[in-house]
């Protein structure tokens, strides 16, 4: 290897490192999302659940979608004029660069079509420099001998969290596409011999709810010593051996030997 080869690879590999250092962002999706709203309300009514002022990456586009949400939630219209003024109101007009700015938005994009698509990379992003800055916090903290490890992971897992709550959220569906998906799991259950779900293993049970449904919570309630963990361990019990379908078993109240106990005297008869 010559020597510009060399110095050739050390300026990609510095190129690089430097690129890896920009936090994710999409700035040109940010100004298109902004630029459909400012001309069509449809675009606001698409995405003002999905995002919130701290998703965009640029301050001055924090600026914009906070003006137009604060209009939004007031029943305001949502234009380039009604924008401008909220954020003259707010003083930060010109720290987003001014109606030239705002007019310039709104020339970058003919339509808000597909913007709920590029609210979501938007999202993405932000999620992604969340994820980066929580990493780094959990890292640093890490390396302080003073820190207590377990306190550390709750920390970690309610951040986490924290980002999970506030940026994952279910999408509206239409009633044409629940009334499409309904049809499609009666059709599957009028074909398929048997149960539709999970057999609970005790059959009177089973003939009235069809076995255990996908997404379906279920709650045993009694008074105590009524035998709530008896059944619902037993339920368990029959779906992995006689089902053969795995089951993860949760109890607040007794420990995994005391389970595993129980199960152990059901199968034997000892007491």
């Amino acid at each position: 290897m010559t020597n510009l080869d060399t110095v050739r690879s050390s300026a990609a590999s510095l190129i690089q490192l430097e690129r890896g250092k920009i936090p994710p962002q999409a700035l040109d999706l940010e100004e298109v999302v902004l630029g459909a709203m400012l001309i069509d309300k449809k675009g606001v009514d698409e995405i003002i659940d999905i995002l919130h002022p701290e998703v965009f990456y640029r301050e001055a586009h924090q600026h914009i979608y906070q003006a137009i949400f604060t209009l939004f939630e007031s029943s305001e219209p949502i234009d380039l004029l009604t924008v401008s003024a909220e954020l003259k109101k707010s003083g930060k007009l010109d720290a987003v660069g001014g109606n030239h700015y705002l007019i310039g938005l709104t020339q970058k994009v003919a339509s808000s079509a597909h913007i709920e698509f590029h609210a979501r990379i938007i999202l993405q992003k932000y999620i992604q420099r969340s994820l980066i800055k929580i990493s780094n916090e959990i890292i640093q903290e890490a390396y302080d001998e003073s820190t207590d490890v377990f306190d550390l992971l709750d920390a970690a897992e309610s951040k986490l969290y924290d980002v999970t709550q506030g940026n994952i959220k279910r999408s509206a569906e239409t009633a044409q596409n629940l009334v499409i998906q309904a049809k499609k799991k009666i059709e599957e259950i009028a074909n398929k011999e048997g149960l539709s779900g999970v057999p609970s293993g005790f059959d009177q049970l089973d003939k009235l709810t069809s076995g255990w449904q996908p997404s379906d919570l279920v709650i045993v309630a009694a008074r105590p010593g009524m035998g709530k963990t008896a059944l619902t361990l037993s339920m368990a019990r029959n779906i992995a051996v006689n089902g053969q379908i795995g089951v993860a078993f949760f109890s607040l109240e007794m420990s995994s030997v005391q389970l595993i106990t129980r199960l152990i005297s059901a199968e034997t008869g000892l007491s």
